[in-house]
């Protein structure tokens, strides 16, 4: 007998472990070959225009700002962390009262086509508006710079989560309300076992867009209230002509960014009953 051709089972806990570590490294592929064009391109730009430190440059003055983020030495001088802090605040404020407001809204408009008639052209006109344009009311109606950046954030996220509600609500299938009809379903039955399960989806993917509209309005509206916060450090950093700080604060905004985004994601996900 021949016991060079006997090929032994590879064990199934073994394959399985092979292919999550070959699904990984095709995933991880082309995040790595993106971010090191990134850097290539950023060393390249740092070559030409002095100005702009290198990436291993940064990387030292990240490493240094980021072994005590959050030391106080009283206004206008306390680390990142409390900025990064102070605008996650303001962004959760703005967010959730949108969010109190927008999808309570969005059903109705869905839901009531007189209403819907009504907001539709008041929405168009209104969501193109530039974040900025509405800091100026903010600090007219409040007199102060906080609630004026809450204002900001609430009224440029409320869009999208009254858009894609409605938008769900409008595409629920017309037997699922005959249905209800023909059960004689109270309307706060249809809105927990009908209206509620199919408008989910399309709710989460407006949050998703809200969020990351609420996170690109605070950084601009900080940085004209000024106090704490990732977009008044940044330009108090520019105003020190710190640029090294400059691109850490752009690179913080991103990877907060990408999180909430991710999150959010990951619960869209979750309560998305058209996925498998």
């Amino acid at each position: 007998m021949n016991t060079s051709s006997i090929t032994l089972p590879v064990p199934s806990s073994r394959r399985k472990l092979e292919e999550k570590a070959s699904q990984f490294a095709q995933a991880c592929i082309g995040p790595v070959i993106g971010l090191a064009l990134l850097l290539l391109v950023w060393k390249l730009v740092s070559l030409r225009i002095v100005e702009i430190p290198p990436p291993e440059t940064t990387l030292v003055a990240a490493v240094e700002l980021f072994r005590d983020p959050f030391y106080d030495n009283g206004p206008n001088d306390v680390g990142i962390g409390w900025n990064i802090l102070a605008s996650l605040g303001r962004v959760a404020v703005g967010f959730l009262l949108a969010a109190l407001v927008g999808i309570p809204a969005g059903f109705l408009v869905g839901r009531i086509p007189m209403l819907d008639k009504i907001c539709s052209p008041v929405i168009s006109l209104l969501r193109p508006v530039s974040p900025l344009a509405w800091l100026p009311l903010g600090l007219l109606l409040f007199k102060a710079a906080d609630p004026a950046a809450i204002w900001a954030i609430f009224i440029c996220s409320i869009w999208p989560m009254i858009i894609n509600t409605a938008d769900g609500v409008r595409r629920i299938p017309k037997d699922y309300l005959n249905v209800a009809r023909v059960l004689d379903l109270t309307e706060w039955r249809v809105f927990t076992r009908i209206l509620l399960p199919a408008v989910l989806p399309y709710m989460m993917t407006g949050v998703r867009l809200s969020i990351g509209t609420a996170w690109l309005v605070i950084v601009a509206a900080e940085m004209l209230t000024g106090g704490t916060g990732l977009g008044f450090w940044l330009w108090d950093e520019w105003n020190n002509l710190n640029v090294s700080n400059i691109l850490i604060a752009i690179i913080v905004i991103g990877v907060v960014g990408l999180a909430l985004d991710a999150l959010l994601l990951a619960l869209t996900r979750r309560f998305d009953h058209r996925e498998v």
